[in-house]
């Protein structure tokens, strides 16, 4: 099965792509979101749950989502067409890193810094794309603790691929951002997250898929579940905060 549907698929239980639950989302998009007019940019957005979230909760607000995923595109289109957003939220394919357009009030960049090789690579596009006085909503993965070798084996990471929430505040810092409000993951979000994840992909396995995706799709379940369980669950953190531009 292609990458990007998988995890298309994948998220329909959770659009939110990453460990944040649904209340800890609003609180962090109403204190990034800008108030009044205003345009936000949403790099790496997924299906779009984020930059819904922030224009629901803004109406002033007009949004641009940037993303590689063909399928996760798609689902945001739907949902921003649900939601009556068509016109003010454009989701757009193409690669978050190289993306050119007009600088936006506020940018996000939550769980996509791997699309710009790293917290500085990522807080270094926010930074090009922001307005003056704008803010960033940012997330990232961190070691809550460890980490152990089972829970690199099961990321596939390296031991100093990540760093601990100290050394991924100070690279916020060093990047010329000020931490505000943040948000850190909960175990109940990280297990609500994972088994959504998992989930929503062996029920489509096992209601909709055809007879030459269903392994695959089960394969691909059975192995994240394996790779959290016995990997990173307990070790692996995610932040995410709202950031101030101090540079």
């Amino acid at each position: 099965m292609d990458r990007a549907r998988l995890s298309a698929i994948a998220h329909r239980w959770h659009p939110v792509a990453a460990p944040v639950s649904d209340d800890a989302l609003a609180r962090l998009v109403e204190r990034a979101a800008p108030t009044g007019r205003g345009t936000a940019l949403d790099l790496g957005c997924g299906s779009g749950a984020w930059l819904l979230a922030m224009l629901a909760a803004r109406p002033g607000l007009s949004g641009v989502g940037v993303d590689t995923s063909g399928p996760a595109l798609d689902a945001a289109r739907d949902r921003a067409a649900l939601a009556g957003m068509v016109g003010r939220a454009v989701f757009v394919q193409a690669d978050a890193a190289g993306w050119r357009g007009e600088p936006a009030d506020v940018v996000l960049c939550i769980g996509a810094a791997h699309a710009f090789g790293g917290t500085a690579g990522a807080l270094e596009a926010a930074r090009r794309h922001l307005r003056p006085g704008g803010r960033v909503l940012f997330g990232d993965g961190f070691w809550e603790s460890g980490p152990s070798e089972r829970a690199l084996a099961g990321l596939g990471a390296e031991p100093g691929e990540l760093p601990d929430l100290p050394g991924l505040l100070a690279e916020v810092g060093r990047c010329g951002f000020e931490p505000g409000y943040a948000h850190l993951s909960t175990t109940a979000e990280w297990d609500e997250y994972e088994w959504s994840w998992t989930g929503a992909l062996t029920e489509w396995a096992l209601t909709e898929a055809g007879a030459g995706e269903r392994e695959e799709a089960l394969g691909a379940a059975r192995t994240h579940r394996r790779q959290w369980l016995e990997g990173y669950r307990r070790e692996l953190g995610f932040l995410t905060a709202v950031l101030h531009d101090v540079a």
